[in-house]
């Protein structure tokens, strides 16, 4: 019997806009700005371990429950196709917040489990993110904005045509504000299976539309994102990370 959630297709209904030039053609950022936190990929078991700890953290204070299953690293954690972000202090080092990314290179995304994608998003480059938690302290807004860019060039260097997550109530709200869309429009929250059936909203971004959308829609973070070179944010060179 199939377990995944029962869901009909549903046709893409976005709206076309010219593709993102490839990252050498276009326009060098008009400003520099430094960060008072690093953003890099995890390559050691020192970074894990900070990545985990401030996963765990952020998890307690929502789910709590789920969160005593985090604390060590899961199988995922180490699969081909999968980087994890770290943002760490400046000051003391200390984890600010992390961010996992799966893409669909190797393997399935980890939402397949629990739902079966329509037909626009199949045999299309994909990376979905998961695991996001950020510190507490004030800061915690700055790190978060950081992470989603730190996402998005990600999937720029690496040819990543959509962005894809899955995000329980109220999180999905953030992303809501980013200019992503539902996958199903109208099935509102789904139960997803590896994620103990708690309810979730399946939401995509579409990478080489990214800027005109947000131009067009005026969206207060452009200029942070795409017009603005920080480089305390590192996701690495194009594959490497990934080429096992």
């Amino acid at each position: 019997m199939d377990t995944k959630a029962q869901i009909s297709p549903v046709s893409s209904n976005h709206i076309e806009y010219a593709p993102l030039a490839p990252q050498a053609q276009r326009a060098t950022p008009s400003k520099k700005e430094y960060l008072p936190f690093t953003i890099r990929l995890v390559q050691s078991d020192e970074q894990l371990s900070k990545a985990l700890q401030i996963r765990y953290s952020a998890y307690a204070r929502h789910v709590p429950t789920f969160a005593e299953t985090l604390k060590m690293a899961e199988p995922l954690d180490n699969t081909d196709g999968v980087a994890i972000l770290l943002a760490e202090s400046k000051l003391d080092g200390s984890p600010l917040g992390t961010m996992r990314i799966q893409t669909n290179w190797f393997n399935p995304l980890t939402l397949e489990q629990s739902i079966e994608l329509p037909e626009w998003l199949k045999n299309r480059s994909l990376a979905e993110a998961t695991r996001l938690g950020v510190t507490e302290q004030s800061i915690g807004r700055n790190v978060k904005t950081a992470l989603f860019k730190a996402y998005f060039q990600f999937c720029v260097q690496n040819g990543i045509e959509w962005m894809v997550i899955a995000g329980r109530s109220p999180i999905d709200r953030q992303y809501d504000r980013l200019l992503f869309s539902d996958v199903y429009p109208g099935m509102g929250y789904i139960p997803l299976q590896h994620a103990n059936n708690m309810p979730h909203r399946v939401l995509s971004f579409e990478v080489g539309t990214a800027e005109e959308r947000w131009n067009q829609a005026k969206h207060p973070l452009t200029n942070f994102v795409f017009h603005t070179d920080h480089p305390d944010i590192d996701v690495g060179k194009r594959n490497s990370h990934l080429l096992q």
